[in-house]
């Protein structure tokens, strides 16, 4: 059987192989030093060599033509190539494994129904249900005035990746903001996967790429992260700086991340405490 996977799909996937292959020095694998370079990196010649394959091969594979690869070929590509778990398990995905369950729509009043009780329960924590796009799809009230007041955007425009990367203020949350906007695009990068394709995962990425130079940049990396659990600060226009642990859960059913924003100290408990004082008398009606 040919390889059915649409273009788009193989052509990331030899996007991915490159950037990888152009991220390695000669030293790194053993290689000799051989003088200046044309190309970053190793040559696709010598990915080759390591991983046991036919150079052409290779080079079609990179190139996204439409050729048939076994998940043992693959690996020996990705030992070559020194894909730690994360990106492995990327290539599987890219390579044509099983596509996860489609996802409902964002604005199922069903699917907010749900979950919307298990988010309030776990106030004072800010909590948010969303796409593996970002977009938000419900969120309790400590979340919803925690960069600023959320029920006030848009439906269309509550995506915390296009907010992060259009709005200023949004971003100025955020104190490290350059790291979380690396991670964040590596993240987004291996929650869509081979589902780029399709049309919300597309137009989000589309969308953003038009609308910022920072992440039409860093996506084109092709940096990938499956689950970030550093401490991030974030100052709240309410409250003040608060140091949170970001810990996240898919739910089988609908692809969506349940993301919980616990306190990683004892400050940041009792600012969360009064932030969800301050919202309770600062929310103006439902949701």
């Amino acid at each position: 059987m040919g390889d059915v996977r649409p273009p788009a799909i193989r052509r990331e996937l030899g996007d991915f192989l490159r950037t990888r292959r152009e991220r390695l020095a000669p030293e790194q694998v053993g290689l000799p030093a051989t003088g200046r370079r044309r190309t970053p990196g190793l040559r696709r010649e010598e990915v080759a060599v390591m991983a046991g394959v036919g150079v052409t091969w290779y080079t079609w594979l990179e190139q996204g033509r439409p050729i048939n690869v076994s998940m043992q070929v693959l690996m020996a590509v990705g030992k070559a190539l020194r894909l730690d778990d994360t990106e492995k398990w990327h290539l599987q995905r890219l390579a044509g494994l099983p596509l996860p369950p489609a996802e409902p729509s964002v604005h199922d009043p069903a699917l907010v129904a749900a979950f919307q009780p298990v988010l309030d329960k776990l106030e004072p924590f800010p909590t948010c249900l969303q796409t593996p796009q970002f977009d938000l799809v419900a969120y309790n009230r400590a979340y919803r005035f925690l960069f600023t007041d959320m029920d006030m955007i848009p439906a269309e425009e509550r995506n915390c990746a296009v907010q992060f990367f259009t709005d200023p203020d949004w971003r100025s949350r955020y104190v490290d903001g350059d790291i979380v906007a690396t991670r964040m695009v590596a993240g987004m990068r291996a929650a869509v996967g081979t589902d780029l394709h399709t049309s919300a995962a597309a137009a989000t990425v589309e969308k953003l790429r038009q609308r910022s130079d920072e992440f039409a940049r860093l996506w084109s990396r092709h940096d990938i992260l499956l689950q970030d659990y550093e401490t991030k600060r974030l100052n709240s226009p309410l409250v003040g700086l608060l140091h949170l642990k970001f810990v996240s859960t898919y739910t089988s059913d609908t692809g969506h991340r349940m993301t919980v924003m616990t306190p990683a100290n004892d400050a940041t408990s009792q600012r969360l405490t009064t932030l969800t004082e301050l919202a309770a008398n600062a929310e103006s009606g439902p949701r």
